[in-house]
C-alpha cells in the first residue's frame, strides 16, 4: 500500500524556517520531519512513498537524489573518476516525487496522484505531524468497515491552562488539559481509491472541506480514535519542542 504525504504547502506560520526550505524539510534532531514520518511508516512495514511536492519541491528532490550518497561510507578516486561504496545505511524505501503545483490546495495535490495510485487503497498524511499511532491497527480498523476513508482523530494538548470553578470559588489550576474535550483531524488516513471521485474542483479543492464533508454525508468517513502521542509542527515553538524531545530521548513517535 502506497503512502501519500502532502509536502507542498508554503508553511507561512513557520516562516523563520520555511523562507529557505519547504516545511517538511525543517529538521528535528538533525533530520527532516518528513524523514521522521517516513521512518514511522517504515517501522510498520510500509516502504512505498509518494511525496506530493509544491513549494520549493526541488529541495526535497535533491535530498532524496543524494540520499544514498549521504547514508554511505565512500572512497572517491579522483584520478579515475570512480567511487567505491563501503557501507550503506539507506532505508528500503521507494520514493516517488510528484510535482503537484505551486498553488494547489490539498485536494488538488491528492487528485494529481491518482494515476500513480491507480485503483488500490492508499494511505495519506500531512508532512508536518508525528505520532505513535499504530499504523497496522489503523489499517485493520479500516478493513473492518465498508467506508471509503478512515481518518485518525486525536486530542491535542490544550494551548492554554484551565481553572476548575465551583460556584464562585476556584478549586485548582489545570495544566493545559489534553484536547479541551474535542477531537480533531490528526491526518494518518487510510483511503479507498473512490476517494478520488470526491475531489471535483481541480487544484483548488481543499480536501478537508467539500470532499471530506461529502464523504461524511454519504456515511463513508470513519474515525479511528488515537489516544497516544500526536503533535503537529505549526510554529517555531512546536519545532523546538519536538527537537528537544528527540535530542533528550523522549520522542514518543520514535518507535524504530
Amino acid at each position: 500500500m502506497k503512502v501519500l504525504i502532502l509536502a507542498g504547502g508554503f508553511g507561512t506560520r513557520l516562516s523563520e524556517e520555511t523562507d529557505v526550505r519547504p516545511k517538511p524539510m525543517v529538521e528535528i534532531g538533525g533530520k527532516p520531519i518528513l524523514w521522521h514520518i517516513m521512518k514511522m511508516y517504515s517501522q510498520h512495514g510500509f516502504n512505498e512513498f509518494v511525496i506530493l511536492l509544491g513549494y520549493k519541491g526541488y529541495y526535497i528532490k535533491e535530498y532524496f537524489a543524494n540520499y544514498f550518497l549521504h547514508q554511505s561510507d565512500i572512497t572517491i578516486d579522483l584520478k579515475n573518476n570512480e567511487m567505491k561504496i563501503h557501507k550503506n545505511t539507506s532505508e528500503p524505501w521507494t520514493v516517488t516525487l510528484l510535482d503537484t503545483g505551486l498553488h494547489s490546495m490539498t485536494g488538488g495535490r491528492i487528485k494529481r496522484a491518482q494515476e500513480v495510485v491507480g485503483d488500490e487503497p492508499f494511505m495519506l498524511t500531512y508532512g508536518d505531524g508525528v505520532s505513535d499511532v499504530d499504523v497496522n491497527a489503523l489499517v485493520e480498523f479500516h478493513n473492518s468497515h465498508e467506508g471509503a476513508i478512515t481518518m485518525t482523530s486525536v486530542q491535542p494538548d490544550g494551548r492554554f491552562g484551565a481553572i476548575e470553578i465551583e460556584g464562585d470559588r476556584i478549586n485548582r489550576f489545570l495544566e493545559k488539559p489534553k484536547g479541551d474535550g474535542s477531537w480533531i483531524n490528526g491526518g494518518f488516513f487510510v483511503c479507498e481509491s473512490k476517494v478520488f471521485d470526491y475531489i471535483k474542483l481541480g487544484d483548488q479543492t481543499v480536501f478537508e472541506q467539500e470532499p471530506l464533508q461529502s464523504l461524511a454525508e454519504d456515511q463513508q468517513l470513519y474515525s479511528y480514535k488515537h489516544h497516544g502521542f500526536w503533535k503537529c509542527m505549526d510554529t517555531l515553538k512546536d519545532r523546538n519542542d519536538l527537537d528537544k524531545m528527540y535530542t533528550s530521548g523522549t520522542a514518543k513517535w520514535k518507535t524504530w
